[in-house]
């Protein structure tokens, strides 16, 4: 098992407990039975005037899902669908193309907890795609919905979002020439560090004016593929996981280095990924060379050209 693996192994999550209490039959706690004692005071009176939560946005798009994380201004998750059909390049007149898009706010986002375009204003961050703009070749609306700022996070740029994190998702995309289908879930992790006086601790940077836009330690990956090529009849899955740091990769750096269990993030994440999977689970290493290719996506990613403009004040 990777360090990665091993640190997130040891956090306990929180599970899906909190998320759903609200739907729990447990959840009026002004609900009495026979059997429960009457007591004087009536806590469950509060939400006649307001729902704590917990709170998440979903959002369903053409490419993905993605669920936000209001506290940290992040996405939770997002998980993606893939086909050979679906990534194939466009061209012509009309096709998509990612010079038509352009970053933005998610205007369903309550706006005291959304995430701004001026919290990347000189942060040093990269605005991080979850579901890259690249797996959304199948129309300009698939590929505008990906710079909606919900599927964003800030992302170290030279180095990785520029350079091995594209690599994995090119390897994402290169798995469709052996499945006929991917599913991929990323998301942000935030991760302890072991201090120098033996105890761990959870530390990350946030930015943005107020600061309030989280930077991920680290980011996961899952990857479950199906109806391989050579086997299109089969119900067998093949699953993958990868935690890396958002921090400056070697490209010579395996990619196999950092495959972290599933559970080890549902553990660190508090969320079930996988927990309805019924059909026999292979690993997708062991199926497929698990590795990266090194490309120049210079031009696909450019570096901003001067200052970032601030945008224009909302009326």
């Amino acid at each position: 098992m990777s360090k990665i693996a091993a640190s997130i192994a040891a956090i306990a999550g929180t599970g899906l407990a909190a998320h759903l209490w609200a739907d729990s039959p447990r959840a009026s706690l002004d609900v009495f039975n026979g059997s429960t004692p009457a007591v004087p005071v009536k806590p469950g009176e509060f939400f006649k005037y307001g729902f704590p939560g917990a709170a998440h946005d979903i959002a369903y798009r053409q490419e993905f899902v993605s669920c936000y994380d209001r506290e940290r201004r992040n996405p939770m998750w997002v998980v993606e669908h893939i086909t050979p059909d679906s990534i194939k390049s466009n061209k012509g007149e009309g096709a998509p193309d990612r010079k038509f898009s352009n970053f933005k706010e998610d205007q369903e986002v309550p706006l005291k907890f959304r995430a701004r375009l001026a919290d990347y204003f000189r942060s040093g961050y990269d605005r991080g795609h979850q579901a890259p703009a690249a797996d959304a070749k199948f129309s300009q609306k698939a590929m505008d919905e990906t710079f909606f700022l919900t599927n964003i996070a800030p992302q170290v740029g030279d180095g990785f979002n520029r350079d091995y994190w594209a690599h994995l998702e090119d390897f994402c995309r290169r798995l469709t020439k052996q499945y006929g289908s991917v599913y991929i879930v990323t998301g942000p992790l935030y991760l302890p560090k072991k201090y120098p006086d033996g105890k761990y601790r959870v530390s990350y940077e946030v930015i943005g004016n107020p600061p309030n836009v989280a930077v991920p330690t680290h980011f996961f990956k899952i990857v479950l593929a199906e109806k391989p090529v050579k086997n299109p009849g089969t119900s067998d899955v093949a699953v993958a996981a990868f935690v890396l740091p958002n921090d400056v990769i070697p490209n010579e750096t395996k990619l196999t280095s950092f495959q972290t269990p599933v559970d080890a993030i549902e553990r660190s994440t508090g969320v079930e990924f996988l927990n309805k999977i019924t059909v026999k689970q292979k690993d997708l290493c062991r199926e497929v060379d698990c590795s990266i290719v090194v490309r120049d996506f210079t031009k696909a990613l450019p570096a901003p050209n001067g200052l970032l403009a601030l945008p224009a004040p909302e009326k």
